[in-house]
């Protein structure tokens, strides 16, 4: 198997010199494919490694969605670890200011989805950076649900948030590399990308010959992060996404739900999915401790699956079949990108519609 070489890996190999002192913003997903994580790595290859800021979920992943690990110091390297998360704008400058950092490296996988936070704390960094006259590298790393195909609307602007700051569609199909470099038209910093080697746009994950390492609590399989752009639309309603279980996002349902809930979504033929209907209980989150009747999706054909008008489907049918239980939440439309998908589903629409076709990504594209 041909295996990718990631932007820290070649980093590592041939550092750069003239850089005081660095700011690295990880977590433990920056890893070399013998799994040193990257601020050990970085450090014994001669890169002056000062700070280390962790986004969501913090450097070491231990916090839930929403947290972040607070203000600390990483016990392999002796560094001080300072949390971003929920820290924006003149926050966020005054914090990588009181660092003393020289400069900016960024090594996170992200999964492929807008709503997905980690290129967001790239993008707020990135912001930093340029007011701060900064300069910042991404060391890119695949997307681990191919970059093939995008899907999904895209965001409007007048919907930016934590969970989409620029108009990328739901699955975007883009690297943290490529995003960076798009993004950049707006945000003006002193920006550098170290491209992969190896990689191609069409692989899933296991192509790559790298070791996959959680990105956060509730991602623990590249199978996760392939239906997550569809189902993670469930956060934005009263329904369970399967946070809680072993298998998170693909485990859908609600306690109102009953047999007849698989079987509609079986009818409507979705492209590469099965869905088998199911009971759990989520430990944690959403319905915890309650049983839920639902479905598991099984992906038969990822080539042909798209995971966005899979979730759309969901809501759809959780709409139609149980139209007195089933309720919106605002969060839908941060989700979504604009309010479109919860205005059909309280008019009882059908949203599957809003799916515009899937395509090639679009953006600053540094691979074939």
């Amino acid at each position: 198997m041909d295996r990718v070489r990631t932007g820290l890996e070649l980093l590592v190999s041939a550092p750069k010199a003239g850089r005081r002192r660095v700011g690295l913003v990880t977590n433990p997903t920056g890893v070399l494919p013998d799994l040193t994580a990257a601020a050990p790595a970085l450090l014994a290859a001669g890169v002056p490694v000062t700070t280390v800021f962790g986004p969501e979920h913090g450097l070491r992943g231990t916090a839930q969605a929403g947290g972040g690990e607070g203000d600390t110091v990483d016990p392999v390297t002796g560094l001080p670890v300072l949390d971003t998360y929920q820290r924006t704008g003149g926050e966020l400058d005054a914090l990588v200011a009181s660092s003393g950092v020289d400069a900016l490296v960024f090594d996170v996988c992200d999964v492929g989805a807008r709503f997905y936070t980690y290129v967001w704390t790239m993008y707020d960094l990135m912001g930093s950076a340029a007011r701060l006259g900064l300069p910042f590298t991404v060391l890119d790393r695949p997307n681990p649900i191919g970059g093939a195909v995008a899907e999904g609307p895209v965001l409007d602007p007048a919907f930016a948030s934590f969970v989409g700051r620029a108009p990328l569609p739901v699955r975007h199909g883009l690297t943290p590399g490529e995003i960076a470099l798009s993004v950049n038209r707006s945000l003006g910093c002193e920006l550098e990308v170290v491209p992969m080697e190896g990689w191609r746009r069409e692989w899933h994950f296991d192509r790559t010959g790298l070791p996959w390492v959680m990105p956060s609590a509730n991602m623990p399989t590249p199978d996760t992060a392939l239906v997550y752009p569809g189902t993670g639309l469930l956060e934005g309603v009263n329904a369970a996404e399967g946070r809680g279980t072993t298998r998170p996002f693909e485990l859908v349902g609600a306690p109102y739900a009953d047999g007849r809930f698989a079987a509609a979504l079986n009818d409507l033929g979705l492209p590469g999915v099965r869905f088998r209907d199911t009971w759990f209980t989520p430990t944690f989150g959403r319905h915890a401790g309650v049983v839920v009747r639902g479905a598991q999706l099984h992906v038969t054909d990822r080539a042909a699956f798209l995971p966005v008008l899979t979730g759309v489907s969901v809501l759809h049918v959780l709409r139609a079949l149980y139209p007195d239980d089933f309720a919106c939440e605002p969060f839908l439309d941060l989700l979504w990108g604009s309010a479109s998908l919860r205005e059909h589903l309280e008019a009882g629409r059908d949203p599957r519609g809003l799916c515009p076709p899937p395509g090639p990504p679009r953006g600053e594209l540094l691979y074939d």
